[in-house]
């Protein structure tokens, strides 16, 4: 693809002054605008559009499109991303999905139609569609949460492997062998990974995990509650539980102890987020932090210096998570490490 150096030197200007016929922002003799507008023409140059945006006064809107809104962990995305935006000057436009992908489509061309600069997103799933509009607008998109597999949109995510890893690590560090584990949805490439992670540490320890040990749900507190009803009618021996999110974990914890089970005392219980809540229950919850506020940090910065005229410049930032210990885990019972 042509840039805009290209245009500058067929024009036989400055790259500088091929801005300023783009933005219109300073005035520029005819004959020179003639020449650059010829160039862009023979080159096929794209203008940035978000560029052009902070040059000429734009909407200065950010359209940003989750799942969910009301959930502790896209709370703190939205919280996060809303103080990146307006530390560059932007405004925030949050909408949520429900999980629907045509309720998907309709806000994301929504948000087109109010002429944002860029738009944030967090795919509903696997079966989103939205990938066939995406690549039909100038709109720069970037995603912050749940790619779709072989997605080539820039990205600012967290690793979900290591996540996954790290959780099945710590556990077998405290003397583990009998696990189960509440999963995310399967068509949600998070959930995937997260699993592929955690399986990934527990093989190569010599250790497996049984089907009936393992329970899809929804990434929320019923989830949770439903996944330890499930795993105790099938008559599943556990002493360590990974739940794949923190509101899980947390349902999960609220049914183990109506149970009557101690935990740490007989099951140690990991969620993933390291949402507010996790540190403010008892016993206070193990997980597995996000980096929100990097992922927020580079979401944004791809956005706004996004450049489609740069071959190759989808670039996927992977932020590593880290281990958060707190009372919800222990070393099985009786053994001494």
């Amino acid at each position: 693809m042509a840039s805009m150096k290209d245009v500058a030197r067929m024009a036989g200007v400055s790259v500088s002054t091929v801005s300023r016929v783009i933005s219109g922002s300073i005035p520029v003799d005819d004959e020179t605008r003639f020449r650059v507008q010829r160039a862009i023409e023979s080159t096929g140059y794209k203008p940035n559009l978000i560029a052009r945006g902070l040059r000429i006064k734009s909407t200065r809107l950010i359209g940003m499109l989750l799942p969910e809104i009301r959930s502790s962990y896209f709370a703190t995305l939205i919280e996060h991303v809303e103080e990146q935006v307006q530390k560059q000057g932007y405004n925030l436009i949050v909408g949520g999905t429900g999980g629907d992908p045509d309720r998907e489509e309709r806000f994301f061309e929504n948000l087109i139609r109010r002429h944002v600069d860029g738009i944030i997103i967090s795919l509903v799933s696997d079966r989103s569609h939205l990938m066939r509009i995406i690549h039909r607008t100038d709109v720069p998109v970037v995603v912050l949460d749940r790619p779709l597999d072989n997605c080539n949109l820039p990205m600012a995510v967290m690793d979900n492997f290591r996540g996954g890893e790290i959780a099945a690590g710590y556990l077998l560090s405290l003397g583990h062998r009998k696990f189960a584990c509440i999963t995310g949805p399967g068509d949600i490439s998070n959930t995937r990974d997260r699993s592929a992670g955690f399986r990934n540490v527990l093989s190569a320890a010599g250790v497996s995990i049984d089907e009936d040990a393992v329970v899809e749900g929804g990434y929320d507190y019923e989830s949770g509650v439903q996944g330890v009803n499930i795993l105790v009618e099938r008559g599943v021996e556990f002493t360590a539980l990974w739940a794949q999110n923190d509101l899980m974990a947390i349902g999960a914890l609220s049914r183990l102890k109506e149970l009557g089970i101690p935990v740490p005392g007989d099951v140690s219980l990991m969620g993933l987020d390291n949402v507010d809540v996790s540190r403010m229950i008892s016993p206070a919850l193990s997980t597995i932090a996000q980096p929100f506020e990097r992922i927020a940090a580079a979401a944004v910065n791809l956005l706004l210096h996004f450049n489609p005229d740069v071959p190759g410049n989808h670039d996927r930032i992977i932020l590593s998570p880290e281990l958060v210990v707190r009372g919800t885990t222990g070393k099985v019972k009786g053994l001494q490490l």
